[in-house]
């Protein structure tokens, strides 16, 4: 464990470089200052109350958020999870404490901040995701909106709190044909030229020609929430591990209300292994060429009826198969999960013969880290920075104290396959939506994440083959920088996957 805290640390130093030029590209707003100068803008501002109630021209703390019409299921769904948090920890740990502060075994998240009236959701990024547009292309892919929590009386600490919320918005309006998809790629990779700072950029942003200039409260898709919801210290009865709940909930315009609503792609482990004939369901879908080669791809839309609605991930989930990591069970050798490994090889095979070129899964351990991954939970269970991929920016603190990383290695290694895919959108070319595993980006032709570390270089997740034994195609390529040699991480030494540290 220790090895691990000390690679965080360094990794923090490492990728802010890469961070602030990742801005520069035009894909991502993360300067406080022009973050501050958004969310306050006298006539546009991009407040999260702003946005979900528009006569509001500030923005407003919790106490007075979860009392909006729109939010009060989102309130309601959250305590049920606390409530649902506890009951199960008293039952399986009776003799461990809980509860909020440093003096129980496992610390729980001060659920009063929700609605507190010194705390508020401030806006700590913007996020292009056109790369989404796979998903809805008559809406060019996404905008999102991240808010963390912070609390707001004076001398609170620490302010930031473990929480984002991200508001998801359609990139433009179906209706609107004065803007195409080129256009609005265009506006984003035009703004890595903007030399404006603070106020003057965020206004720049904002005109009609902007970036930001599509988003409208017309534009709200859904509001995801991640948070911290516990936290247990290392002692010499247990090991260090938080845990992190995550809901999505889908605007309803009919009634103007967020409602809880099935998460994209978390695969439903418990229901599946529970349910003889869903589960072989879901095999049967995921299994079909078609939706093999997309699942692959790493562009699958498994359906709803698959999926759960709540995801409680935890970290360090470490690199051995483990009941922390989503898939686990899934796939069983003895034919007792939803997949035998038999059936993954003989479907891969189908896929192949019907003229599929599978870029990421060509063996069972591959199609079972991709089952993780694709799924919200396993996803942030990886190369996150405290259980999220984008903390964001510290926008009410003082400059001179501002954290150098806003975003994790997992976001950072991504940012070269979106910015192909929306200069691909710009110039009226079919995109490449495909991506790799989420702890090893693909390289897109590029080099300049070469020995950094989100490819191969110090901390790179790598493979680590077997001595005398036939290396797993899904991994191979998965080296370290020269220099550098994949070594084992944790105790067990059985983990094919390692990281890339000095030999």
């Amino acid at each position: 464990m220790r090895l691990r805290l000390s690679f965080i640390a360094v990794l923090l130093c490492l990728v802010a470089p890469v961070a602030r030029a990742d801005e520069g590209n035009g894909l991502a707003v993360t300067d406080p200052g022009v973050l501050r100068a958004l969310e306050t803008h006298n006539t546009r501002g991009l407040g999260l109350a702003q946005l979900l109630d528009p006569a509001r021209t500030t923005p407003i703390p919790n106490d007075a958020l979860f009392a909006l019409p729109a939010t009060t299921q989102i309130r309601a769904a959250l305590d049920n999870a606390f409530a649902r948090y506890l009951a199960d920890h008293r039952t399986h740990q009776p003799g461990v404490s809980i509860g909020v502060g440093p003096g129980h075994d496992v610390q729980l998240f001060d659920q009063a901040m929700l609605t507190s009236p010194d705390a508020r959701f401030v806006l700590a990024g913007i996020v292009d995701r056109m790369d989404r547009a796979y998903v809805a292309p008559e809406t060019c892919g996404e905008i999102r909106l991240i808010y963390r929590l912070t609390r707001t009386a004076a001398g609170t600490t620490p302010p930031r709190l473990p929480m984002t919320l991200n508001l998801v918005l359609r990139a433009k309006d179906l209706n609107d044909a004065s803007v195409t998809c080129a256009d609005l790629a265009g506006r984003w990779l035009d703004s890595a030229s903007f030399t404006e700072t603070g106020a003057t950029r965020a206004d720049r942003l904002l005109k009609p020609d902007g970036p930001l200039a599509t988003i409208t409260a017309a534009h709200i898709d859904r509001v995801e929430t991640n948070l911290q919801i516990a936290h247990r210290p290392k002692s010499e009865t247990q090991e260090f591990r938080t845990d992190y709940l995550q809901r999505v909930f889908r605007f309803d315009a009919t009634v103007k209300q967020f409602r809880e609503a099935p998460m994209e792609n978390q695969i439903d482990r418990d229901r599946l292994l529970a349910d003889a004939a869903l589960g072989r369901a879901f095999r049967d879908w995921l299994l079909a060429p078609a939706n093999l080669l997309a699942f692959d791809r790493g562009t699958v839309l498994i359906p709803e009826k698959f999926l759960a609605t709540t995801s409680l991930s935890s970290t360090p989930a470490g690199f051995a198969p483990s009941a922390l990591q989503p898939e686990f069970g899934l796939i069983d050798s003895k034919g007792k999960g939803v997949f035998s490994e038999r059936d993954v090889v003989a479907a891969l095979e189908r896929a192949v013969a019907q003229g599929g070129a599978l870029e990421n899964i060509r063996s069972p351990a591959g199609f079972a880290r991709r089952l993780n991954d694709i799924t919200c939970g396993g996803c942030h269970q990886i190369r996150g920075i405290g259980g999220f991929h984008f903390p964001g920016a510290d926008t009410l603190a003082d400059q001179a104290t501002q954290g150098a990383v806003p975003a994790s290695p997992h976001f950072i290694g991504d940012q070269p396959r979106r910015r192909d895919i929306v200069m691909a959108m710009r110039d009226g070319k079919a995109p490449d939506f495909s991506r790799g595993f989420s702890d090893r980006p693909q390289t897109r032709g590029s080099h300049e994440l070469v020995g950094s570390p989100v490819l191969d270089g110090w901390g790179a997740t790598c493979y680590r083959p077997k001595q005398n034994g036939v290396a797993d195609k899904s991994f191979a390529s998965w080296t370290c920088a020269e220099g550098l040699a994949c070594q084992q991480v944790g105790a067990d030494a059985s983990s094919a996957i390692g990281m890339c540290f000095v030999k």
